[in-house]
């Protein structure tokens, strides 16, 4: 019998990855903030294109355009503010390492205050990423843009 798409949606994408490139198991708890933001960044980028791609074909400025007002710290910050009541206490302790994390970068188009959110957020996505909670990922962007099931 086939897999339905939410079954098939709890793969485990990190466990395959791992056992594929023969990598270790880590503890999540050993990784830093800005390490959890590192890879949370990338896939909270690689959804929002696949959002943006699977809405039509286009030419790739204006690709690029509508992911770049997705993804920039501002618009990070605002979604978060949007889900922040749907997160567990876990979930927003995660965001909350994140956020206080002392990184020696910061955005040439945001605030402090939205570049510590944006940081916090990607690490609660890089956390779940990681403890392959793509799922709840996915839930979490839905709610934030709004998207019906």
């Amino acid at each position: 019998m086939e897999k339905s798409i939410e079954e098939n949606a709890e793969l485990n994408l990190i466990q395959y990855i791992k056992t594929k490139l023969h990598l270790p198991d880590t503890d999540l708890k050993t990784y830093s903030p800005l390490t959890l933001a590192f890879i949370g960044d990338v896939v909270y980028d690689l959804i929002i294109r696949t959002l943006v791609v699977e809405k039509g074909n286009a030419p790739v400025n204006k690709l690029h355009r509508q992911v770049s007002s997705l993804v920039k710290a501002p618009a990070q910050m605002e979604l978060f503010h949007k889900i922040e009541d749907k997160l567990t206490e876990e979930e927003l302790a995660i965001y909350k390492r994140g956020r206080n994390a002392k990184s020696f970068t910061s955005a040439k188009n945001a605030s402090i205050t939205e570049y510590r959110s944006a940081t916090g957020f990607e690490a609660l996505i890089g956390y779940l990423y990681l403890n392959n909670e793509f799922a709840r990922i996915l839930n979490i962007i839905k709610a934030g843009l709004n998207i019906e099931d």
